[in-house]
């Protein structure tokens, strides 16, 4: 596993099908590319965990969004380009035969618009939406610093992209879409 702060190598490696660890808006996040069956499965087995529950897609922009989410309108687009202060995740329609380690198996996927530089240029660098999870072992808390990572994690990483937290404390509430004002977690 290498470490480093170059953007363009981690994307080169998410490219390759890589499965690597970033900073997001709180905590340090792990990652492929949505579109990569063996990197999902790779992502799940590294992280121990179980495929029914599903993963977040990070974006810089909605167009990265737009191939795993059923068409939104301006409305609900405009829903989740409003900044909060708190970063959060969306829960939306999902576009119809996504994978369902992506989904959990649900008509659903989450999503989020990042706001932290690293992890939209990340984003920018890959021309892709990126798969989000926390970067710890299941039932393990998450860390902000890159350094703390758990061996047993990174042992099976390809890249560990280097960089700073956003100022958030915790990771991202996740929101329904279709009922906003329900946290589905704060």
């Amino acid at each position: 596993m290498a470490a480093t702060t170059d953007i363009q190598a981690a994307a080169r490696s998410l490219r390759a099908g890589g499965v690597i660890a970033y900073p997001t808006e709180a905590i340090q996040g792990l990652g492929c590319l949505p579109d990569r069956p063996e990197a999902l499965r790779r992502l799940l087995k590294i992280k121990r965990r179980h495929p029914a529950k599903g993963l977040i897609l990070l974006a810089a922009a909605p167009a990265q969004l737009e191939p795993w989410t059923a068409p939104l309108t301006s409305a609900e687009w405009r829903t989740i380009l409003t900044p909060s202060r708190h970063p959060t995740t969306w829960i939306v329609p999902a576009a119809p035969d996504i994978s369902p380690l992506l989904t959990g198996g649900r008509p659903t996927i989450a999503v989020r618009i990042t706001r932290h530089p690293l992890a939209r240029q990340l984003c920018l660098a890959a021309g892709s939406a990126i798969v989000s999870t926390s970067a710890n072992l299941a039932g393990q808390p998450p860390t902000r610093n890159p350094a703390a990572l758990d061996p047993a994690l990174t042992r099976g990483l390809d890249l560990v992209l280097r960089g700073a937290c956003g100022s958030a404390r915790r990771p991202s509430q996740i929101r329904l879409l279709t009922n906003p004002g329900k946290p589905v977690r704060v």
